[in-house]
């Protein structure tokens, strides 16, 4: 992913999220009669959960990204810090980072580690240059930034010199010392070519830009990632926070409670869960509120087909 969702250019969601606390909007957690067609979100109320295709762990599908959120200059950052112990408390695991993302890795790391958090997380990171012996650099600089021996996933930022990082990544997959790997980008215009490394690589993870506002995936890639029995990491799932900016100032529909939804970051979040091909979903925030709102998409009913299409007709109106 080039560019994420952080809370960077986020004004359209705090003036989403005061209009609906005016509002007085409010979710009791399993207090809604189920709605006609609605689709089950989790069993238990809990956090729901998608399976691994190669695997068949399951992960949360609600995860957290770092790209700018995590760049800071104070590793021991208080408000970082809450932000980790509350994903984690609240059943988050997947959290996403990037050599590209500059401090981002080192300050993930250091929280995790003095938090006592490492063994909770499922950790993705990429390695993103050219050549293998400073993919190879590139790889052992993550591991010793993020303070582990092992990750769960690495993947090809961007497909950058993707044939050659590829048959590195699955060496060490084969020595244990990352347990997936996987290709990402975040542009449509490279989806021809990610298409072709998906049918002739089988990764475990495609990691994919995909959102109301960015639909082209589901044409082909996702469907073809499902067929492969390859898990999905969604990026921009906000498209750079261009969704908030669009609903600025309007209200939540009343019918969105019929899916247990009660913000407009829920409404673009379960739109995309409720894509069958979806595993997980990596807003980045590094705001407790968001946070807390981002993994509430996560619990309660999905939308179903009908109603993801009405979803996208409201928005279209907007």
């Amino acid at each position: 992913m080039k560019a994420g969702d952080s809370d960077t250019a986020a004004g359209g969601r705090r003036a989403a999220l005061k209009a609906l606390a005016a509002g007085g909007l409010a979710l009791a957690a399993g207090g809604l009669a189920a709605a006609p067609g609605a689709v089950p979100g989790s069993a238990d109320g809990g956090m729901l959960r998608r399976r691994i295709p190669s695997s068949g762990e399951l992960i949360a599908a609600v995860g957290l990204g770092t790209y700018q959120t995590f760049d800071v200059a104070d590793a021991a950052s208080p408000a970082l810090a809450e932000v980790l112990e509350r994903f984690v408390a609240l059943d988050g695991q997947v959290v996403d980072s990037s050599p590209m993302y500059g401090r981002s890795e080192s300050v993930l790391g250091d929280l995790s580690a003095r938090l006592g958090l490492r063994d909770r997380l499922f950790l993705a990171t990429k390695v993103w240059t050219s050549g293998r012996a400073d993919g190879i650099r590139q790889m052992e600089t993550s591991l010793t930034r993020l303070r582990t021996r092992r990750l769960e996933l690495l993947q090809v930022h961007n497909l950058l010199d993707w044939r050659v990082q590829l048959p590195t990544l699955r060496e060490w997959q084969h020595q244990g010392r990352i347990r997936y790997l996987g290709v990402t980008h975040y542009h449509e215009g490279a989806y021809g070519e990610v298409e072709s490394v998906l049918q002739a690589e089988r990764p475990d993870f495609l990691q994919i830009n995909y959102s109301m506002a960015e639909r082209d995936a589901e044409v082909r890639l996702l469907p073809l990632a499902r067929d492969l029995g390859i898990a999905v990491i969604i990026n921009r799932p906000f498209a750079k926070a261009s969704l908030f900016s669009r609903v600025r100032g309007q209200p939540l529909p009343v019918w969105a409670a019929d899916f247990d939804c009660a913000s407009w970051a829920q409404f673009f979040l379960k739109f995309i869960l409720a894509e069958p091909a979806v595993s997980c979903v990596i807003p980045a925030t590094g705001k407790l509120a968001h946070l807390e709102d981002n993994l509430a998409a996560g619990r309660g009913r999905l939308p179903d087909a009908r109603q993801r299409q009405r979803m996208a007709d409201y928005l279209a109106r907007l």
